[in-house]
């Protein structure tokens, strides 16, 4: 399992890189910014320099369960957005440095974990064909890519092909690690006849 588990998150790691770096899944639903400049002066301000994940208009809503001042400020909140943009702000300061070392190590370690964790649940089933195993680690990526991505369509109106994009992009690389994985397996533990 452990073979199965290292080669597994190599295969989706590069996956992952080519998917990335050589085709347009890595820009899929990203658009630039006209006027940058003027963005890049009013978000410093806005945001008072701090990095964070920003909101905009403001929510103002009280902690706790709803109450009758919740559901006023909700109604407020719903004026604010017929009549302003919307949308998400990840803010980093002046300095930040994209692409680092230790990103592409974090990003590595992830898909490692995430082919270790899908090849450890297939180990707990009785699943002994090559397809079998294959599709068992694919539908664990459908699951994973499921999870996350299209919350973050329909809460945060993330583009419907950058969120297609990355699904695919997961998808894919856990049906590298399967295929890998299955390889492994089966010549370790080859199937029943």
């Amino acid at each position: 399992m452990v073979m199965a588990g290292l080669l597994g998150g190599v295969a989706m790691y590069a996956w992952s890189t080519v998917a990335h770096m050589v085709t347009p899944l890595g820009d899929a639903g990203i658009k630039q910014v006209m006027n940058e400049e003027v963005l890049l002066g009013v978000t410093k301000v806005a945001t008072e320099n701090q990095p964070g994940l920003y909101m905009f208009p403001n929510m103002d809503l009280p902690a706790g369960p709803p109450t009758y001042k919740r559901q006023a400020n909700m109604s407020e909140y719903a004026q604010k957005l017929a009549l302003n943009p919307s949308g998400l702000i990840i803010y980093e300061p002046p300095g930040s440095q994209p692409m680092m070392a230790s990103q592409l190590v974090i990003e590595f370690l992830t898909e490692m974990a995430e082919a270790f964790l899908a090849i450890f649940f297939l180990t707990q089933t009785r699943i002994a064909s090559f397809g079998g195993r294959v599709w068992f680690i694919t539908l664990v990526g459908v699951l994973a890519a499921l999870t996350t991505n299209i919350p973050y369509w329909n809460w945060y109106h993330f583009p419907v092909d950058y969120t297609a994009a990355l699904m695919f992009t997961e998808i894919v690389g856990f049906l590298a690690a399967g295929i890998v994985a299955a390889v492994v397996l089966n010549r370790r533990m080859p199937a029943k006849k």
